[in-house]
C-alpha cells in the first residue's frame, strides 16, 4: 500500500517527505526494523520508542510516525509523520493496512475485571456452532478460524491485533469473540476497531498497580463505551451491560440516549434476565427471559458467576444477529475453559478444582461455589502475583479464610519480590486458626491433596491456565493442574497400597 492511501485514514498529520512510496509493514518494535517499513515511535510507560528512531533510520525504513517534528538531517528518501498521538495513529494505521477486516465480521468485545475469559469462550463456542467458522482473541489462546496458538497478551498490540482480524476474516470467520483489557483501552490497541456487541462484566479492585486508583481503572471501561457511542466507526454497536454490578449499572444510565444498551443480570428491568438458578456438580440450569420469550439454560458449568457469563455470551451473540434460542441450544455442549473452575480429578473421595481466581471478588465467588456442593470441609491453596497490587492481598487472605475450613497460603509469581513478604501481606487478613503457610507452590498442593479427606472439596486458585511461575531470576515450567494431577495419583496409589497391606 502506499503511503498516500495508507496515511488517508489520519485526520491530523504533518508530513515531511515523499507520499507516493510503498508500505510493506508496520513497526512498533526496534527488534522488528526492515527496509520498506513505517516505523511507529510510541511513548511507552517504561521505554519511549523515540530513542530508536536513529536505529530505525540505519535499518532502512521508509517512514517514521513521531509525536515530534523531523529532523532538519532527515534523509530525502525517509517520510516523516508527526502526529499529536503515535498510539492513536498506528492503531488507525494498522485498521487501514489490514484493509478493515472487522467490517466483514461480527465483532464483540468483552471487558471487566472477572469473566473476560469465560464469557469470550462461551460466545466464540455459541459463533462456532451457528456460523461454523469464528475467530477468537484471549487470555488463554487465540483461534483464527484454522489454527490454534497460545496468546501473548489479552488484547494484542493495535499491528497485531488488525493482523489477526484479517487472518480471521480470509479464514471464512463471520464472528469474532475478543477479550479487551483495560491496558489495551487506555493504550488504545482498539482505537480504530468497530465493534458490534462492546460487553461489561464487572469491576472490582485489580490493575490498580497499572491505574492507581479504583476510579481510574473503571474510567478506563467506561471510556471505550464512551469512544464508540461518539465514533461507531461506522458500525452500529450495542452496549450488553452487566447491570447487577454497581459500576455496570451507573454504566448503563451513563450510556442512555447514547447508544443501543441490552442490559442483563436477575433484575425485572433487564432485557436478558435469569432466574431459577439450580446446580450440581456436573453443571447449572438456569429459566431466561429474553426478547419476550422464555428458555431453559443448561450449560456443563457451576458457579452463580458463570450463569453471569453465560448470559453475557447470550445478550452478545444476540447483538451480533443470533438468536436466543440458537444460542441457547448451543451451550448445552459448552467447552470446558482451561484453568477457569476446572475439575482436575479426584483420589478417596476428595476433588480438586483450579481455577484463576486472583482478585479479593473473584476468589470469593469461588470459595462461595464451591461451599454450594456442600463438601465435608473446603481447602483453598492461593497466593497473590508480586509486583501488583499489594492492596488486594490482605483482602484475598480474608475471602478465602471466611469461606474455607483450612487456606495453604503459598508463592503465585513472585516475580522480583521476596516470596515470604507476599505471604506475610496476605496473613494479615487471614485468620491464624485455619491457615498454614508453605512458600513453594508444588509442596503446598501436595500438601493440601495429602491432608484431604472424602468428601473434601481443593481449591487451588490464582494461575489457573498459566504453564510457569516467575521469580526475579528465572520462569520456570509449572501447570497447577498438572501438580495436582500428580499429588492425586500419589494418593490414589497411597490409598491403594492400604487396602493391599492393611
Amino acid at each position: 500500500m502506499t503511503l498516500r492511501d495508507l496515511t488517508a485514514c489520519l485526520a491530523r498529520v504533518t508530513i515531511a517527505g515523499p507520499l507516493d512510496v510503498e508500505i510493506s509493514s508496520l513497526s512498533a518494535s526496534s527488534r522488528e526494523l526492515a527496509p520498506g517499513q513505517l516505523f511507529a515511535a510510541i511513548r511507552g510507560t517504561t521505554t519511549d520508542g523515540h530513542r530508536f528512531i536513529g536505529e530505525a533510520l540505519a535499518a532502512g525504513v521508509t517512514a517514521i510516525l513521531a509525536e515530534s517534528a523531523p529532523p532538519a538531517n532527515l534523509p530525502t528518501t525517509v517520510t516523516w509523520l508527526h502526529v499529536p498521538d503515535s498510539r492513536a495513529a498506528i492503531a488507525a494505521l494498522a485498521s487501514a493496512m489490514a484493509g478493515y477486516p472487522w467490517r466483514d465480521m461480527a465483532l464483540a468485545g468483552i471487558t471487566g475485571t472477572n469473566g473476560k475469559t469465560t464469557s469470550v469462550f462461551l460466545l466464540h463456542h455459541i459463533m462456532k456452532s451457528v456460523w461454523h467458522r469464528a475467530g477468537l482473541l484471549g487470555t488463554i489462546v487465540v483461534d483464527d478460524g484454522e489454527t490454534i496458538e497460545p496468546a501473548r497478551h489479552t488484547t494484542p498490540g493495535s499491528i497485531e491485533l488488525a493482523t489477526l482480524l484479517g487472518r480471521m476474516r480470509d479464514h471464512g470467520c463471520r464472528g469474532v469473540a475478543m477479550e479487551v483489557s483495560s491496558h489495551g483501552i487506555h493504550q488504545q490497541r482498539i482505537g480504530s476497531i468497530g465493534f458490534d456487541a462492546c460487553v461489561f462484566t464487572n469491576l472490582t479492585q485489580d490493575h490498580l498497580d497499572y491505574h492507581g486508583t479504583l476510579e481510574a481503572y473503571a474510567q478506563a471501561k467506561a471510556d471505550w463505551f464512551h469512544s464508540l457511542a461518539a465514533d461507531p466507526l461506522g458500525k452500529k454497536p450495542v452496549a450488553v451491560i452487566n447491570v447487577d454490578d454497581p459500576c455496570g449499572a451507573a454504566l448503563a444510565q451513563a450510556l442512555q440516549g447514547k447508544m443501543p444498551v441490552l442490559r442483563f443480570g436477575c433484575g425485572v428491568h433487564c432485557e436478558f434476565r435469569a432466574n431459577n438458578l439450580r446446580q450440581t456438580a456436573r453443571g447449572m440450569e438456569f429459566e431466561l427471559s429474553a426478547k419476550g420469550k422464555s428458555f431453559l439454560v443448561r450449560a456443563p458449568l457451576i458457579g452463580r458467576f458463570n450463569m453471569y457469563n453465560l448470559l453475557a455470551a447470550l445478550a452478545a451473540a444476540s447483538a451480533c444477529g443470533i438468536r436466543p434460542r440458537d444460542a441457547v441450544a448451543a451451550l448445552v455442549n459448552a467447552p470446558q475453559v482451561p484453568g477457569r473452575m476446572e475439575n482436575v480429578g479426584n483420589a478417596g473421595g476428595a476433588t480438586v478444582f483450579v481455577d484463576y481466581a486472583h482478585t479479593p471478588d473473584a476468589l470469593e465467588n469461588a470459595c462461595r461455589t464451591l461451599r454450594e456442593l456442600n463438601p465435608r470441609r473446603l481447602i483453598t491453596v492461593f497466593g497473590c502475583g508480586g509486583d501488583r497490587d499489594r492492596g488486594k492481598r490482605p483482602l484475598m487472605g480474608a475471602a478465602a479464610a471466611r469461606h474455607s475450613d483450612a487456606c495453604i497460603i503459598t508463592s503465585d509469581n513472585p516475580r522480583s519480590e521476596d516470596p515470604s513478604a507476599i505471604i506475610r501481606d496476605i496473613e494479615a487478613g487471614c485468620s491464624a486458626n485455619n491457615r498454614l503457610s508453605i512458600p513453594d507452590r508444588a509442596e503446598a498442593i501436595a500438601a493440601a491433596v495429602q491432608a484431604s479427606l472424602s468428601g473434601d472439596i481443593i481449591l487451588i486458585a490464582g494461575k489457573g491456565h498459566e504453564t510457569t511461575q516467575q521469580f526475579a531470576d528465572r520462569s520456570i515450567d509449572f501447570d497447577d493442574r498438572k501438580h495436582a494431577s500428580k499429588a492425586l495419583r500419589e494418593r490414589a496409589q497411597a490409598i491403594s497400597d492400604m487396602r493391599c497391606n492393611p
